[in-house]
């Protein structure tokens, strides 16, 4: 297989930091030896996630079997999810926010017809619900456990408990549509048409707030991994959080 150099679009000091948490695990484990020093573990790990590169063609590129390659990522993965916020967590940056935005995403996967649960009816495509917090600057703080595209983004916020959350702390909260009916905490546009002067005003003045959100969605995406899920529903939860402990560390 012909192998050539390329570049990744993240600074170097995403690479320190991730070699840093890789050697103190390895330290902690008590690892003597491996095929890839802990620098070169950590560039495996982010040309999978950030360029979205197959375990065979890493393989081929670090000199290294399919397996090995597989082993360091998922090691790395999971130790980056471990350090993802959780919502408990992220309120503790919530309260000092005047408000923050939430919004759902589906990230697309490679599942057939036959997988329903999967399948997004307002996105027309197979994917998985997941739902983030943002500042009024339109920062990352949040993302949600991954759930099937088939799971309505009320219904996901529900689940995951954020609208109990922001209402416990009396947290002002800007949504879309789509969250119609989560509590006071949420505050969302209103529906219909033909609306009167006053609202449609309100609307406008509420949409120029909540597009902010899309800031937070747009660092995710950079992540071409994130485009086009191909591992196992049960592994994307872990790569989500792990992209999120990634943003937030840099």
């Amino acid at each position: 297989m012909l192998v050539y150099p390329s570049g990744i679009d993240l600074s170097s000091r995403t690479l320190h930091h991730l070699s840093g948490l890789l050697a103190g695990r390895h330290r902690q484990i008590g690892c003597r030896w491996r095929r890839l020093t802990c620098g070169r573990q950590a560039l495996l790990v982010l040309a999978h996630l950030r360029c979205g590169d197959t375990y065979a063609r890493l393989a081929a590129g670090f000199r290294i079997g399919i397996a090995t390659a597989y082993r360091y990522i998922r090691e790395a993965v999971d130790l980056l999810a471990g350090l993802a916020p959780t919502l408990e967590q992220a309120m503790t940056t919530v309260r000092k926010k005047a408000y923050v935005i939430l919004d759902g995403t589906v990230l697309p996967i490679d599942r057939i017809a036959a997988d329903q649960p999967y399948y997004s009816g307002k996105k027309k495509h197979h994917g998985m619900n997941v739902q983030v917090l943002a500042d009024p600057a339109g920062r990352l703080i949040w993302a949600s456990d991954a759930l099937p595209g088939a799971v309505h983004d009320l219904t996901a916020a529900r689940t995951h408990g954020i609208p109990a959350a922001l209402a416990a702390d009396d947290i002002k909260c800007w949504a879309d549509k789509a969250y119609q009916g989560a509590g006071h905490a949420v505050r969302v546009p209103f529906r219909g048409k033909g609306l009167p002067g006053w609202r449609q005003r309100h609307n406008r003045d509420h949409a120029k707030i909540r597009s902010l959100g899309e800031r937070a969605m747009a660092p995710l995406k950079c992540w071409r991994l994130l485009r086009k899920l191909r591992c196992s529903t049960t592994r994307i939860t872990a790569v989500v959080r792990a992209v999120v402990a990634l943003e937030l560390a840099s």
